[in-house]
């Protein structure tokens, strides 16, 4: 399941309906220095990708980055119970039974040398009870030059069907690195979310990785900023 994408660097995906679409939802996966891995949104635990994992190290640290993406953290940190389930703020009061270690915070606590995070403060998106907040981090890979990103953007391409290529190309985010229409019409705050584009743009990466849509391999850090250039006016 697991694909190398750069050196220490690899994404599994699954099939996911939203919406009665088939977006598909992707995991990132990062080894340190120390061997152990960092799990960035997880995907259902089975047993050929955790066998797949004990392959390439320890499951070290299993991150939960915005208030959406929890879905199968409860069963991975099962499978790994030595591993420190890491969840964005907010996320323990809208899902209490989640076995939260440490909330993430820009305090000096996330020591992980190999990866920088920042908060993309300010993104909200059209949910079924109204604007919601992502409470989203965003995390760069220094030396693969790759950038993870999980709702902050999505980017679905000819590699999907036909009715989930329309309903992108509806949404604005169709062979684009762009927040869809959703998130263009909720998101209010445009001053906090163009300082959290402009940290993001200080970074230099050039691959991409989203939870939804396709892999950007080149050219990343190009269709970022133009999929974000309203926000920086």
């Amino acid at each position: 399941m697991l694909k190398a994408i750069a050196e220490n660097v690899w994404v599994a995906k699954q099939p996911l309906k939203y919406m009665g679409l088939n977006v598909g939802t992707r995991m990132t996966v990062i080894r340190l220095i120390d061997q152990k891995l960092v799990v960035i949104s997880p995907i259902e635990p089975t047993e050929t990708l955790n066998s797949e994992l004990s392959d390439l190290g320890a499951v070290g640290h299993i991150i939960s980055p915005n208030l959406y993406h929890h879905l199968y953290a409860k069963r991975f940190k099962s499978c790994h119970p030595n591993a420190t389930l890491w969840a964005t703020e907010g996320l323990k009061e809208k899902k209490p039974s989640l076995p939260i270690d440490r909330i993430i915070q820009l305090d000096g606590s996330v020591l992980w040398s190999e990866i920088d995070l920042t908060s993309f403060g300010g993104l909200r998106t059209l949910g079924f009870n109204g604007f919601d907040s992502f409470n989203e981090w965003v995390f760069f890979h220094a030396a693969s030059r790759t950038l993870v990103l999980t709702d902050a953007a999505f980017h679905f391409d000819a590699s999907f069907p036909f009715v989930e290529r329309l309903i992108a190309r509806a949404l604005g985010c169709y062979e684009r690195l762009i927040p869809s229409v959703l998130e263009r019409i909720a998101t209010k705050d445009k001053q906090q979310l163009k300082a959290a584009v402009e940290k993001v743009l200080l970074w230099d990466f050039d691959q991409v990785v989203m939870a939804h849509g396709s892999v950007i391999e080149r050219g990343g850090k190009e269709m970022f900023r133009s999929g974000y250039e309203r926000f920086l006016r």
